[in-house]
């Protein structure tokens, strides 16, 4: 589960460097979307990671 978030929070920082560092000026806009998105994901695994527990099944 870290691992995702790990993969997920370098996704969201490559689609922020692409969005907002103007590399790609025609696909800003949905870089900027990917962003957010990828970096709502990221928060949500590492809060998921850190209050859940393992289970013993």
């Amino acid at each position: 589960m870290l691992r995702a978030a790990i993969w997920l929070f370098i996704i969201a920082v490559i689609a922020g460097v692409l969005g907002f560092g103007g590399l790609a000026a025609a696909s800003a806009g949905i870089a900027k979307i990917f962003f957010y998105i990828f970096l709502v994901l990221a928060i949500i695994s590492v809060l998921s990671h850190l209050l859940g527990g393992r289970s013993k099944i």
